[in-house]
């Protein structure tokens, strides 16, 4: 079955930067785009970026667009996404989502708490 396992969320200072990566199994990842998404309490979840199955084509929300660049192993069955320049309003709850033959698959989350 499909699994999304994300890493890397943590605390960290305005103008700080983490990276998150999404570790995908049960399906052939290489075939598929992959996204990052977002939510904070009481808000829908956003998009932040997506990235097509082989990497050629990224798209970013405008809000993150120059300070996060979405990237994919396929070797790895992984996806990441380095966040640069940090802002108190990219806290929030990071999810690594694909869609496959219809249905939508989500990973458990990783916590990304920008604060000083």
């Amino acid at each position: 079955q499909v699994q999304l396992v994300e890493s890397g969320g943590g605390l960290v200072q305005p103008g700080g930067s983490l990276r998150l990566s999404c570790a995908a199994s049960g399906f052939t990842f290489s075939t598929y785009r992959m996204s990052w998404y977002r939510q904070t309490p009481g808000k829908e979840r956003e998009l932040v970026a997506r990235i097509s199955s082989r990497g050629g084509t990224t798209e970013y929300t405008d809000s993150v667009k120059g300070r996060f660049t979405i990237s994919r192993d396929n070797a790895k069955n992984t996806v990441y996404l380095q966040m640069n320049s940090l802002k108190p309003e990219d806290s929030a709850i990071y999810y690594c989502n694909v869609v496959k033959t219809r249905s939508e698959y989500w990973g458990q989350g990783t916590q990304v708490t920008v604060s000083s």
